[in-house]
């Protein structure tokens, strides 16, 4: 059974964990909370980009991704960003929820799970 690494975090939860060739991101929320739910999801995909680049992967390697948003209203504004974002021809699997964020002016949290290169970092 190969190891189970833990990146960043503290002692209630690990912003990444990476098993056998495969990173688990914990739930990524934007820090700007006064924008809109357009420059809170670009955010948020911004992070996840640089955390799949920090542990080698990227967007393109992403098997599932979970996303909760704060009122289901937002969906089509939400989505303008995404179809933006995702990888081309390399769409993951997802689920998208309506969901009581942490703070209510948090919009959306976003879930990933990726492949990771062998051999990487």
């Amino acid at each position: 059974m190969s190891a189970i690494a833990r990146f960043g975090g503290n002692h209630r939860m690990s912003n990444v964990v990476r098993h056998n060739g495969t990173l688990y991101l914990a739930g990524q929320v934007a820090d700007n909370i006064e924008a809109g739910i357009a420059s809170q999801t670009r955010e948020v995909l911004s992070k996840i980009d640089s955390i799949l680049n920090d542990h080698g992967s990227g967007k393109d390697q992403i098997l599932f991704c979970q996303i909760f948003i704060a009122d289901m209203r937002l969906f089509k504004e939400m989505n303008e960003v995404w179809d933006a974002w995702v990888a081309h021809g390399n769409a993951p699997a997802r689920a998208t929820v309506e969901a009581r964020l942490a703070s209510s002016a948090k919009l959306i949290e976003i879930c990933v799970t990726a492949a990771v290169a062998e051999g990487a970092r």
